[in-house]
């Protein structure tokens, strides 16, 4: 329904493929967060080559990126729509004397929790709006705010910091810039023709007509120089 609130999600899966998930696996925010952050990282190679006076960094790889989200709990009853723990459906609150303990623990359970055999963070896919992240908890820190006088915490937020994932098929058609299964776009050269582009992609020049159809190309013959041109995925023919 148009307007209606969307609760950040966390679902937590077993094997890197996201094909497994895990048995009550699943977190939803009480509070969405306000900010949500990204980092990028680039390493760099700063040995100094042989014969030079100065280092000149040389570009490795680029690491998965990083998201950092922070979490709140609260059971103070200010917060009202608050049901069964890590989950904001029920408009009942109910306390029963634990304060945030259930709630931390549904989350840990989640995000922090090893998976079964292979003892290791459990994969996540974390979803709201446009953001769709596949990851694995890096770091969390728990802030207890407020308490009832014999100690049980009734707040506290949760600060997380998820590595980015990428499934190992992906991952190597990612790193091979040859990969027909991934989509290219490249710009015309001069002395470039469409059955040289396809062979370069594809390994084959014989997909060039497939290629000139996907791109509307009427005269495959007569090409311009800085022309884009789309190179789809190609189920190869044997």
């Amino acid at each position: 329904m148009s307007g209606e609130l969307t609760k950040l999600k966390i679902r937590a899966f077993s094997d890197e493929q996201f094909s497994e998930e895990v048995a009550d696996g699943e977190f939803r925010t009480l509070l969405n967060p306000e900010t949500y952050v990204f980092k990028y990282k680039i390493e760099q190679n700063d040995d100094q080559a042989s014969g030079t006076s100065a280092s000149s960094p040389r570009f490795n790889r680029a690491l998965p990126e990083d998201l950092e989200l922070e979490f709140v709990f609260d059971r103070t009853g200010v917060l009202t729509d608050y049901g069964a723990a890590g989950t904001a459906d029920n408009k009942t609150f109910k306390d029963e004397g634990r304060g945030v303990i259930d709630d931390l623990e549904h989350f840990k359970k989640v995000v922090f929790d090893y998976n079964g055999e292979e003892h290791k963070p459990n994969y996540l896919i974390i979803s709201w709006g446009t953001l769709l992240f596949k990851g694995s908890l890096s770091e969390m820190d728990i802030t207890f705010k407020l308490f009832k006088p014999d100690g049980t915490p009734l707040r506290a937020t949760a600060r997380a910091k998820f590595k980015g994932f990428v499934e190992d098929n992906l991952r190597v058609a990612m790193e091979n810039s040859s990969s027909s299964d991934l989509t290219h776009v490249r710009e015309v050269k001069k002395g470039d023709t469409l059955p040289l582009m396809t062979f370069r992609i594809y390994g084959d020049s014989k997909y060039y007509l497939e290629v000139a159809k996907a791109n509307r190309i009427t005269n495959f013959r007569k090409l311009e120089v800085g022309q884009r041109i789309f190179f789809p995925p190609i189920e190869k023919s044997s």
